[in-house]
């Protein structure tokens, strides 16, 4: 629990001046305790590798958080998750995209574990309260890549999966 309750607070510092792309433009921080949430409370997760990562799964695609700073507080298996669940943000946003389904498939069972989380998270917000500037194509464009990411992950974890496909069958339509 202290592990846990010290990525908590890592993460929050991290992204103290972050907001979500919502409408209300939510704190960033309730993005990665969702996930967490999700993985313990919804799933039954209790691997505390797994509920850290969760947490810090964005530190070093968004922040200036490096793999070395993490591996120093976390250690290096928390890190090697986080940095499976890492987009290169060097590459175009369409690749990256392309990427995270091609990887899908041969990332470590605890990897997939945050990836479905996080993919079980963001169709949430994006069903309950999407940005403001997505069109209802775009919407309905991100459930299906966020669908194709998890088809390459299935196997991993029955309860996620099915939490998963209950949020994908409230696709937004027109």
């Amino acid at each position: 629990m202290n592990l846990l309750i010290k990525a908590i607070t890592f993460a929050a510092d991290k992204h103290r001046n972050q907001r979500r792309k919502d409408a209300e433009a939510s704190p960033y921080i309730n993005h990665p305790i969702a996930l967490a949430n999700v993985l313990a409370n919804e799933a039954g997760i209790e691997d505390e590798k797994v509920l850290v990562a969760a947490v810090l799964h964005d530190t070093i695609e968004d922040t200036e958080t490096t793999d070395r700073e993490l591996a120093s507080l976390f250690g290096e298996d928390v890190t090697a998750i986080v940095l499976e669940v890492t987009d290169d943000k060097a590459l175009p946003k369409a690749e990256r995209k392309r990427l995270q389904i091609e990887h899908a498939p041969t990332i470590s069972r605890r990897a997939k574990l945050v990836k479905l989380a996080d993919k079980i998270c963001n169709v949430r917000d994006i069903a309950a309260c999407p940005p403001a500037d997505w069109s209802l194509q775009r919407r309905q464009e991100y459930f299906d890549w966020a669908k194709a990411v998890v088809d390459g992950l299935r196997g991993a974890h029955p309860t996620l999966e099915r939490l998963f496909d209950e949020e994908f069958r409230k696709k937004p339509c027109g």
